[in-house]
């Protein structure tokens, strides 16, 4: 695209036939087939943008200060539906923003290919991440699980900074904007929004996914993505409690709501290897949450979307294997015969937790170690170390924190985040097929793929 392009009036609309509108499959690991595509035809004004970012969450505000930062002359708009942005900002890490993580690897992500997520990550590390926000006046301190907040544990100063650095670089935020659609021109792109139609050179797409649907996500990202020739990996929620049948056998979550314990969450799938997960899992009254239970969500959704019925279980005395248990429970058996196994059992998990697997498996509240016969104690070991949960669903977008699926990465080059499908477009953060797991992962990519299409945006203007 020639430096200076720009959009005058829409004058006509050409439509070429990319494709069928009809969805190629429903699994996520299958992309809906490319819709029609509209090139406009345009005058040769100047236009009103030279860079437009649609959406001002994290990875939107960082695109627009990356760019601004790169090349200080360019109009840069950031265009958002909300009347206040960065919202989302704002209830992370319950409203004190898990900014990102110590250590963070391509391993600590889904969706993507490792090599493409490993470059871009390296364009802008958690390190990078960390001075950035210092540099704002917004330090940030480690907590557990290599955890970073900032030091005054409040999320609004992490927006404020993003919004003071934009205010005073001069890019230009139009709240109460909501963007309507997004066409490609001649020498550019039109905008139709809800205050007019608005011309730029070239377009960043940082519209978010479908998690936290009350900060404004929609999804019109892909939309926007699949009318300029992109497909999409199906979503689904991640990061997200999950729904558990109080119906089917051997469940007890109800009775033990609010209590949590350390766990190994294992997802089995047909034909897939299976996925462990290691964390603090918390009961609930309709089923499961905390870390591992997050964790382990986006991967038994995926699977589900796929249609290969994914089953779960939890290992209740993780780091334990049933050689070591059994030798144990032998052991204390031989000194304390007279121990109930209940009270032995809640020496291994919470009181509460072993209460209700004794009346679960049957287990007389009187029963000695000494009267506890071989295949009775072999089965709850059996049972200790994979104990089913009998998911039917998760708690939906409401109570997701990241979106899984979105536009395929393998359609983006990872040096510059443009689009391999639409020249001018470029795509950051949760509008793309890359999630992470819980611990300030999901915002690190935002940060990082901001870096690298804010950079690449404004050199391409440049």
């Amino acid at each position: 695209m020639a430096s200076g392009a720009g959009f005058g009036r829409v004058r006509t609309v050409h439509q070429v036939r990319r494709g069928s509108h009809k969805a190629s499959g429903t699994g996520s690991g299958r992309h809906l087939a490319r819709p029609v595509v509209l090139f406009v035809s345009v005058s040769d004004s100047a236009p009103e943008a030279h860079i437009i970012v649609v959406g001002a969450g994290a990875a939107g505000l960082a695109a627009a200060i990356f760019a601004k930062r790169r090349s200080p002359d360019l109009r840069i708009a950031v265009l958002d539906g909300a009347r206040m942005p960065g919202a989302k900002i704002l209830v992370s890490g319950g409203g004190r923003c898990n900014v990102t993580n110590v250590s963070v690897d391509a391993r600590d992500f889904n969706g993507g290919r490792p090599g493409s997520i490993r470059h871009i990550l390296r364009a802008w590390s958690a390190s990078d991440t960390a001075t950035f926000f210092r540099e704002l006046g917004v330090p940030l301190h480690e907590e557990a699980n290599g955890k970073l907040f900032p030091d005054s544990n409040r999320a609004r100063d992490v927006l404020d900074a993003l919004l003071g650095e934009s205010r005073r670089l001069g890019v230009e935020l139009r709240t109460d904007c909501r963007v309507t659609a997004v066409t490609a021109g001649t020498s550019g792109f039109a905008l139709e929004t809800s205050r007019g139609v608005m011309e730029t050179a070239l377009v960043v797409l940082a519209t978010g996914g479908l998690a936290l649907p009350k900060t404004g996500s929609d999804g019109a990202g892909y939309a926007f993505a699949r009318a300029l020739g992109h497909t999409i990996v199906e979503a689904t929620p991640a990061l997200v409690p999950l729904l558990v049948d109080a119906s089917a056998p051997l469940q007890f979550h109800a009775e033990v709501s609010g209590v949590s314990q350390p766990v190994r969450l294992t997802v089995h799938a047909a034909t897939r290897a299976p996925t462990r997960v290691d964390g603090s899992l918390l009961w609930t009254h309709f089923g499961i949450s905390g870390p591992a239970a997050l964790d382990a969500s986006r991967h038994w959704l995926r699977h589900q979307v796929e249609g290969r019925a994914p089953l779960l279980s939890a290992n209740l005395a993780p780091g334990t294997t049933f050689e070591s248990l059994e030798t144990r429970w032998l052991d204390l058996s031989t000194r304390q015969p007279r121990a109930t196994v209940s009270r032995t059992l809640a020496t291994m998990v919470p009181a509460s937790v072993a209460e209700a697997i004794a009346r679960h498996l049957h287990i007389d509240a009187g029963e000695t170690l000494a009267g506890f016969t071989r295949d009775d104690r072999r089965h709850l070991i059996h049972r200790l170390l994979e104990w089913p949960i009998a998911v039917t669903d998760s708690r939906g977008y409401t109570f997701a924190e990241v979106t899984a699926g979105g536009v395929p990465l393998t359609e983006v080059d990872p040096r510059t985040m443009a689009s391999r499908r639409c020249p001018g477009l470029f795509l950051v953060g949760e509008v793309l097929d890359v999630d992470g797991r819980l611990g300030g992962f999901n915002f690190q990519w935002a940060w990082s793929s901001a870096k690298v299409a804010g950079d690449a945006a404004a050199a391409r203007i440049s």
